[in-house]
C-alpha cells in the first residue's frame, strides 16, 4: 500500500468513525492516536479532546501507558497536550532529556522519560469556534520532526476536530427534537384532557386545567402523566370522581 493511499484510509476512518450509531468520541480519538504516528514518523500519540472545558476532558493513546500519563497529565494540568489547548497553537517541538522540559513539566517529563520517549511535539485540534484538544506526537529519537509531517498531523488534528463537532451538533439536534416532540405530544394530551373534563363537568376548558393541575400538584405529579389518564380513561379514582 503506497503512503497516499495509507492516508486516505485514515481519514476514511476518521470519517467513519462518526457516521453511523451514536456519538463514539472515544472510538474516533482512538482512530487518530494509532493511525497517525507509523504517518508522521513519531512512535506513538496521545489525544486529549476537552471541547466543554478541560475537567471534561478525554484521552486516549496509542498505547495504554501513554494513556495512564495522558490521563494523569490531566490532572497535573501540565504536559504538551494541556498547553497546546489552552495556547490554541502549535505546541513547539519539545526535547523531554534537558533541564527545561523538567522545569517546565515536573511530571510529565520525567515519566515520559521513563518509558523511553525522549521528544514531544503538540498539535491543537482546531474546529471553526475554537480549539477542542491536542494530538500528541512522541518520539524515542533525538532529531526533530519533520515540517512535512507535523503539517500533515495538524490536517489530521483539525479533521478529527471539525467531524467530532458536526456529530456533537447532530447529536445535540437529535436530541432537541426528541424533547420538542415530546412537549409538543404533551401538550396535545393536556388539550384533549382539558376538553374531555369540561364537557364531562360542564365548566370552562381554563377551569378544567385548573382541576387538572391542582390534582397534579396535589398528588406530586406531571400533568401531562394526569392528563394521559383522563384521555386513556382508566386512571386511578382521581381521574374520574368529583374530587378532580
Amino acid at each position: 500500500m503506497t503512503p497516499e493511499q495509507r492516508l486516505a484510509d485514515v481519514f476514511v476512518a476518521l470519517a467513519g468513525s462518526t457516521a453511523d450509531g451514536p456519538l463514539d468520541v472515544h472510538g474516533t480519538l482512538s482512530v487518530l492516536a494509532n493511525r497517525a504516528p507509523p504517518l508522521l514518523g513519531a512512535c506513538a500519540a496521545t489525544v486529549v479532546f476537552a471541547p466543554d472545558g478541560y475537567e471534561t476532558a478525554q484521552v486516549t493513546g496509542s498505547q495504554p501507558e501513554l494513556f495512564r500519563l495522558e490521563h494523569e497529565a490531566v490532572g497535573w494540568r501540565e504536559g504538551p497536550g494541556h498547553d497546546c489547548h489552552h495556547a490554541r497553537r502549535r505546541e513547539n517541538q519539545a526535547s523531554l532529556d534537558n533541564l527545561p522540559a523538567r522545569q517546565r513539566w515536573p511530571h510529565y517529563t520525567p515519566q515520559a522519560l521513563r518509558l523511553g520517549y525522549t521528544r514531544v511535539a503538540a498539535l491543537p485540534m482546531r474546529e471553526p469556534t475554537g480549539t477542542s484538544g491536542a494530538l500528541v506526537l512522541l518520539s524515542s529519537e533525538r532529531r526533530r520532526f519533520a515540517p512535512d509531517a507535523l503539517a500533515l498531523g495538524q490536517s489530521m488534528a483539525d479533521f478529527t476536530a471539525v467531524i467530532l463537532e458536526r456529530a456533537r451538533e447532530a447529536d445535540r439536534s437529535q436530541t432537541l427534537t426528541a424533547q420538542l416532540e415530546q412537549a409538543l405530544t404533551g401538550r396535545v394530551i393536556i388539550e384533549q384532557a382539558k376538553g374531555m373534563l369540561a364537557s364531562r363537568r360542564g365548566v370552562t376548558v381554563d377551569e378544567a386545567f385548573d382541576l387538572l393541575r391542582k390534582h397534579a400538584r396535589s398528588r406530586q405529579r406531571l400533568v401531562r402523566d394526569v392528563a394521559r389518564e383522563v384521555v386513556d380513561g382508566h386512571g386511578d379514582t382521581g381521574t374520574t370522581d368529583a374530587s378532580l
